[in-house]
């Protein structure tokens, strides 16, 4: 059986909706680091359908980028209820949490998330979600949609923790054995 691991980037108040506006400045080797640490082990990608819209419209054809040599020839799957058919090429619908359950158990090794704040919570939220790695930006936004935003009580297990240079911490979680 396989493994689902999310990767967000975040802020120290848990604004997660629009990283583009203010994570830039965060981002140096040391970050690159951790997130191709998150990609390399990845043998699919799963997405929320916000996401997967931003993203096939962008990454197909992108020859300036080496997040494309990864995420356009990788296996990926969209977790939508109104999604009939995906264009991308090598993507997969699944309308529904037990596609995704059926999915983690017949996939060897792990499959990547990245963003897609409400398939972070629902996946948690269903006991289907293996690993959680947060880049919590030294900052706080405001106004923004929180990756915790309707979440129930959720305990986790920290498996690891590092201080970036830039004061990012990398944070790594699993979800914390249910008593």
């Amino acid at each position: 059986m396989g493994r689902i691991a999310a990767a967000l980037f975040t802020t120290v108040d848990g604004s997660a909706e629009r990283p583009d506006q203010w994570h830039g400045p965060y981002f140096d080797e040391a970050m690159g680091r951790a997130m191709d640490s998150h990609t390399s082990r990845c043998e699919a990608y799963l997405m929320g359908r916000v996401l997967y819209d931003q993203w096939s419209q962008y990454w197909p054809g992108n020859d300036t980028d080496e997040f494309a040599d990864f995420i356009n020839p990788i296996r990926k799957y969209v977790l939508s209820t109104t999604l009939q058919q995906a264009d991308w090429e090598g993507t997969t619908v699944l309308p529904d949490l037990d596609a995704v359950r059926e999915l983690r158990e017949r996939t060897e090794g792990t499959i990547g998330l990245t963003g897609s704040l409400r398939t972070v919570r629902s996946l948690l939220e269903a006991g289907l979600l293996d690993e959680l790695v947060l880049l919590v930006d030294p900052v706080v936004v405001g106004g923004e949609r929180r990756w915790t935003d309707d979440l129930g009580r959720t305990p986790l297990e920290l498996v690891s923790s590092e201080a970036l240079p830039t004061g990012v911490l990398h944070l790594v979680y699993r979800p914390a054995a249910q008593d």
